[in-house]
């Protein structure tokens, strides 16, 4: 079993982990101009791929 020689100090491990963070949704514009994310439907119409997939009442 691998076992490691020498102990990793603080400031290497929390460079390490400096890289985790969490990821920005990926959003894109609707047609009718809303911001949603992507490969959803869309909130306010109720559109998904050009063609209405959710009944939203307004």
């Amino acid at each position: 079993m691998a076992v490691p020689k020498r102990k990793k100090s603080k400031m290497r491990v929390r460079q390490r982990r400096a890289q985790i963070k969490a990821a920005i949704p990926g959003t894109v514009t609707c047609e009718c101009g809303a911001t949603r994310l992507s490969h959803r439907a869309c909130p306010s119409c109720g559109k998904y791929d050009g063609r209405q997939v959710i009944a939203v009442e307004e």
